[in-house]
């Protein structure tokens, strides 16, 4: 078999039942199965998923893998950058094992790719009786595809309107991704170095991840007016908060400051491979050099993180994705530098600052070494 097109990443944990329906619906995609291979993404699973993911790989007539590892909390972005590094097709199409695919979806995203652009989908959520009647053996006769409550495709047909309106304005950060369908080329989920493994717990690595594209220069597009996925009704999981505002990742994708290609990502990036520079030349000022993690070594050229130091006549560039600003005493512009920076550290007394997010010096071997 030559080289796949496309390589479909399916994550699941602990629900095998679902996951044979996924994967049904993926054997009976249209005039593809020559063009794509399979991973199952899987966190840790300690039922009969390994066997399921076998003997659907031994009928196939397309690569399957599997890969998985001790569960120890709710890891979807690790087990989509480890599915990622099992596959070696220029295309990625992130799924969700409790999902079932129209039989046309993968083909609709290969005819969908656009250069430096992300496909955003999302799916249609079956309610439980619905559900329960979508089986390995009725998947094939496409009657999954008129189940769905009228509250559910108004709201697909919101998003597919909103995604219209939002490429006719070229908006900055929108259409959201959703996780269970997207489609983006490899080139630009290492650009980004793909997921954020930080995100462990339900929710917000998708946004993470739609930010830092968006930062990267990579266009997002929804693919609702071709095609979309069907939802698998299960219990919530427990992680999952009853408002999105109590999640436990929400704290850390409001980060003041955030780095387009992530630390932990598909690969792990130590301080020292973060590009740092300090605004007033190229060695960091005595009064701030102790306060460095001893991995760092400051380098002017398209820095990540970029350090100023006051008093002082120097002044932020535009280009880093964190602005730090460090305080040592008194001085004029320091209001209007502090509105450029994303972080403010300084040990002057509160009255003394301008308003915004600070932190003692102290902490800034932690920002760079633990924030970013």
């Amino acid at each position: 078999m030559s080289k796949p097109e496309i390589a479909l990443l399916v994550s699941t944990y602990q629900r095998p039942a679902h996951l044979e329906r996924a994967l049904t619906s993926i054997a009976l995609q249209n005039g593809v199965s020559d063009e794509m291979e399979v991973v199952v993404t899987d966190d840790g699973s300690a039922d009969e998923t390994a066997s399921i993911v076998h003997d659907f790989a031994a009928r196939a007539p397309f690569p399957v893998k599997l890969t998985t590892h001790p569960h120890v909390a709710f890891q979807l972005s690790r087990c989509r950058n480890e599915g990622v590094g099992a596959t070696e097709a220029p295309y990625l199409l992130f799924l969700d094992g409790d999902c079932i695919l129209p039989p046309d979806h993968v083909r609709v995203h290969l005819d969908q790719r656009r250069p430096n652009t992300v496909m955003a989908g999302a799916c249609l959520r079956l309610e439980k009786d619905a559900s329960d009647t979508v089986t390995v053996d009725t998947i094939g006769s496409g009657e999954f595809m008129n189940l769905g409550s009228a509250k559910e495709k108004r709201w697909l047909a919101k998003l597919r309107r909103q995604g219209w309106f939002y490429e006719a304005i070229n908006h900055q950060t929108k259409p959201r991704l959703f996780g269970n369908n997207i489609g983006i080329w490899r080139t630009d989920y290492e650009r980004v170095n793909g997921y954020d493994e930080r995100f462990e717990g339900w929710g917000c690595e998708d946004d993470d991840l739609r930010l830092r594209l968006r930062r990267a220069g990579v266009r997002i597009r929804s693919i609702l007016g071709h095609t979309f996925t069907y939802h698998l009704w299960h219990p919530n999981e427990s992680t999952n908060p009853t408002h999105w505002r109590q999640g436990p990742n929400v704290a850390y994708l409001r980060r003041a400051a955030r780095l387009t290609r992530c630390r932990n990502g598909l690969v792990k990036r130590g301080i020292d491979d973060v590009r740092v520079s300090f605004a007033s030349g190229s060695d960091a000022p005595e009064p701030v050099a102790g306060l460095l993690p001893p991995e760092v070594r400051p380098n002017g050229h398209d820095p990540e993180v970029e350090v100023l130091v006051l008093p002082g006549d120097g002044s932020f560039g535009t280009s880093a994705d964190a602005r730090l600003l460090v305080i040592l005493d008194e001085c004029r512009q320091a209001r209007k530098l502090a509105r450029e920076a994303h972080l403010v550290l300084s040990d002057l007394p509160s009255g003394k600052l301008p308003e915004g997010e600070q932190l003692p010096l102290e902490r800034l071997d932690w920002v760079l070494r633990e924030f970013l």
